[in-house]
């Protein structure tokens, strides 16, 4: 939480960090934060006092938020390859493209279109009637919450599959097309200066990426295959979680020039 704060703090209070890149890129750690509410206070709390039990209202709002946080963050990542697309290869117009007007709209499509899918998808496993008590994960989430029905979840299932294809299908089809293009691009710079800084900023971003999506996708998938290893689900489930919102401040953080420059300088101050 500190560390995503002060990212967002960084660029709020700096003006001439306020470029589309880094206006796209606070919404990142303002997701990441989401994500670390959902889990970690519950977590905290069942250590201390060894107290595995979670009221359902409460399960359902965190099962709300981590999958807010989750389709957030691919939505958010899909945005910033794109900005990268456009910066690396239509340079000329950027500033044309990346407006503000459509960078609101940007910004209000990807949390617009996350909060509805995924309170749909919370909503309609409301409508069933409860007959199990027990969560095999970590946490809450829609799957583990659709098992504690004892009525028919066909069209839940469906909607669920709908969402999974919906974010990961997007955002992977988007990056594979904009980096392409971007290594294509890179390839044929003639200064090597500029190769490797696009290289450096969209190597960072793509292992970002890469992470989320694997963990996300095979821990949903596991929860559809009877085979899969409980261990390995709770695993890859728990990773999403936790190291996304530790590793992404420090990357964008330490990997960026102007924004480890401003962090420098306030803590100097």
């Amino acid at each position: 939480m500190c560390f995503n704060l002060m990212i967002v703090l960084t660029i709020a209070v700096n003006h001439n960090l306020h470029k589309p890149m880094y206006i796209l890129l606070i919404n990142l750690p303002i997701c990441d934060m989401l994500g670390a509410t959902a889990f970690f206070p519950q977590m905290i709390s069942s250590m201390l006092y060894q107290n595995r039990v979670i009221s359902y209202w409460a399960c359902v709002l965190q099962a709300l938020l981590v999958h807010t946080y989750g389709g957030g963050c691919l939505l958010i990542l899909t945005a910033m390859a794109f900005d990268r697309y456009i910066a690396i290869c239509s340079p000329l117009s950027y500033n044309t493209i990346m407006t503000s007007n459509n960078l609101i709209k940007i910004i209000s499509g990807i949390w617009l279109t996350d909060i509805i899918l995924i309170f749909i998808l919370i909503f309609m496993v409301l409508q069933f009637k409860i007959c199990r008590t027990n969560i095999n994960d970590m946490y809450c989430n829609n799957p583990s919450l659709v098992k504690l029905a004892c009525e028919v979840t066909n069209v839940n299932n469906l909607y669920g599959l709908f969402t999974i294809a919906f974010f990961q299908g997007i955002s992977l089809g988007v990056i594979v097309f904009t980096y392409l293009q971007i290594l294509i691009t890179c390839i044929f710079k003639k200064q090597a200066d500029a190769r490797s800084k696009a290289i450096q900023t969209c190597g960072a971003h793509l292992i970002v990426f890469l992470f989320l999506e694997f963990n996300a996708f095979f821990a949903l998938l596991a929860h559809r295959v009877e085979t899969a290893p409980t261990f390995l689900r709770r695993a890859l489930g728990v990773s999403m979680l936790t190291f996304p919102p530790f590793a992404n401040p420090l990357i964008y953080g330490l990997k960026t020039k102007e924004i480890k420059q401003k962090i420098m300088i306030v803590f100097c101050k």
